[in-house]
């Protein structure tokens, strides 16, 4: 197939909220001149099936962010599962795509995985700890030996048949899994940068003050200590994933 040089690629991310953008991804995208399409989830929250038709599906890399609503919220948010069915044709059609946080739960659920509570929020920063395919990969870049990672999340999913494992914490063990060679989920944030945290302070105010042991001082100051290097590990980590996808 002939390549038109005269077209950038074109990423589409889907985002749930405003402040939960690509943060650290963005300048690594720009390097490769590659265009940054932003689909607002919620411009389809009255007519969800008009995502199936705002290009995501034909773009060469989708990528699903995170949000504070659940993957079971179908009946309220019915764009949801006009996601999933957007990420199943994607996956029929292995084309790139990963999802973080609620992105990679929509990507469990597009595998028939279930996704349920946790019962127990893990929201601040902590290390991975790889697999052995997790070595291999792009991963290899947010182990716990070069940086901590930020997580922010209450659900967790089985691991989908065929998925290969990649990642797990201390308190989870499904962090993160691949599918075939072009589809990656990331429970946790590798994208986050220590002044967009400051968005996610006052955005997410009410679930800090309503869980035990979290508050707006510690985790301000755990991202003073951990972001920054998180800023660098992230930008490795998502330039490596984009070379191992470069078919794209």
């Amino acid at each position: 197939m002939v390549e038109d040089m005269g077209k950038n690629k074109v990423v589409n991310v889907v985002r749930h909220l405003a402040f939960e953008d690509l943060a650290s991804f963005t300048p690594v995208l720009q390097a490769e001149n590659i265009d940054i399409n932003y689909i607002e989830a919620a411009d389809f929250a009255l007519e969800p099936e008009g995502l199936l038709q705002a290009e995501a599906l034909s773009s060469d890399l989708l990528v699903i962010l995170g949000g504070p609503v659940s993957v079971n919220d179908i009946d309220m948010f019915p764009f949801l599962e006009t996601e999933i069915n957007l990420l199943k044709q994607r996956i029929a059609a292995d084309l790139p795509t990963l999802g973080i946080c609620l992105g990679a739960q929509l990507i469990a659920r597009a595998l028939d995985a279930e996704v349920y509570s946790g019962g127990e929020k893990e929201i601040g920063w902590h290390g991975l700890e790889l697999t052995e395919a997790g070595e291999q990969s792009a991963l290899r870049y947010l182990d716990a030996r070069h940086c901590s990672m930020l997580h922010w999340h209450g659900e967790t999913f089985d691991l989908p048949d065929g998925a290969v494992l990649l990642a797990s914490s201390e308190i989870y063990a499904n962090q993160a899994f691949s599918y075939g060679n072009n589809v990656l989920a990331l429970q946790f944030h590798p994208e986050i940068t220590q002044r967009s945290m400051e968005k996610w302070f006052i955005g997410h105010i009410g679930e800090i003050m309503s869980t035990p042991g979290i508050n707006v001082e510690r985790l301000r100051e755990d991202t003073r200590r951990y972001a920054n290097q998180l800023e660098v590990q992230g930008e490795l980590f998502f330039t490596s994933w984009l070379n191992q996808v470069r078919a794209w």
